[in-house]
Order: structure tokens, then sequence, then C-alpha cells
């Protein structure tokens, strides 16, 4: 999945700064997803794709969580419109508001671990060409 960023991503590290201030919701999140803790799948924090940097990512799965805080009440056209183009790559995107990050941790867990497992069982399509590729 390298190479399917926008370069002004990469160049400005955003992600980087992303991964370094996350919010206290992906702070809290990310200790259950780190180190292949569910399903032995592995997660990006703050992973590059097209124009957009996903909170989490299991590229084997094909399985992004975003975190969302107040900010995405007002966005809602963005977010359909970002959630489209990840679910046209391929992605199943699962969002959570952070209040249910902090008040159902283990219920939100469970949701992801459902997902991961519903993708083993279920063929996903070939990942798009790399860039120079195809």
């Amino acid at each position: 999945m390298q190479g399917q960023t926008n370069k002004k991503i990469i160049q400005g590290k955003l992600q980087r700064n992303l991964r370094n201030q996350p919010t206290d919701a992906e702070q809290r999140l990310w200790q259950y997803l780190r180190g292949r803790q569910l399903e032995g799948c592995k997660f990006r924090r703050q992973h590059p794709f097209g124009d957009y940097i996903l909170d989490f990512a299991c590229l084997d799965r094909k399985v992004v969580v975003e975190v969302d805080g107040g900010q995405h009440a007002a966005n809602g056209a963005y977010d359909a419109e970002r959630t489209k183009f990840l679910e046209k790559a391929g992605f199943k995107v699962l969002r959570f508001w952070n209040n249910e990050v902090f008040e159902n941790t283990e219920g939100v867990v469970d949701v992801i671990v459902a997902a991961l497992i519903e993708r083993a069982l279920t063929p996903s399509p070939p990942n798009p060409p790399l860039e120079g590729e195809g």
C-alpha cells in the first residue's frame, strides 16, 4: 500500500506530527490496537492513503478505525466523501466518537474485533496498483 498517498502529506510530515500528538481518545484506543493484540492484526497509526490520513488502519484486513471528536459533527459531508472513497478502495470504515472510546472502550474493541473476523472470512478485492504501475 505504499505509494497510495498525496505527496503533500508526506513532504509536510503531517502524519508524523499527528502520530506524535494523538488525542486522548486515540491514545486510549491505541493501547488495544498496538502490538497485534486484536486477532494478530497489525494496525498503523495516522496512515496516509490518498488525500487522507487514517487514524488507525489494518492493511491486511482493510479495516480503518476513525476516532472523531466534536469538530467532526460539522464535517458530515467531508466524512461521508472520505468514507465513500475508502470503501471504494475496499476498506471497511468504523467510526467512533471520542466519548464512545472513553465510556465504552470494551464495546468499541468488540466492534473492531468483529470487523477483523468478518474481513478474515471474506476475501477482499485486490489492492489498486501502486503509483507508476498498471
